[in-house]
């Protein structure tokens, strides 16, 4: 980054604030249409899992999960318009 002497100044001041904790969630990676979700709350799924299929730009796009886990609440339904970064599922 390239500041003045007073911006530099001033940016060091600056508290930092911490992006929230999004582990637990399932997101949507781009904007589309939900068309399945394959999981129901207090299902337990393996790393690789299929949770979710969105479709954008007539392509279906499988959402696996990363880790093992116990599914806490489904956020969206079937169905359902999802912007970028949209929670799909919650993890226990």
């Amino acid at each position: 980054m390239v500041l003045t002497p007073r911006t530099a100044e001033l940016h060091a001041l600056m508290p930092f604030k911490a992006p929230p904790d999004m582990s637990r969630f399932l997101l949507s990676p781009m904007p589309g249409l939900l068309v399945d979700v394959a999981v129901t709350p207090g299902q337990k799924v393996q790393a690789g899992e299929r949770l979710a299929v969105i479709e954008a730009m007539k392509m279906e796009n499988v959402l696996f999960a990363a880790a093992d886990g116990v599914v806490g609440k489904v956020l969206a339904n079937k169905g359902e318009s999802l912007a970028v970064d949209q929670p799909i599922v919650e993890f226990e």
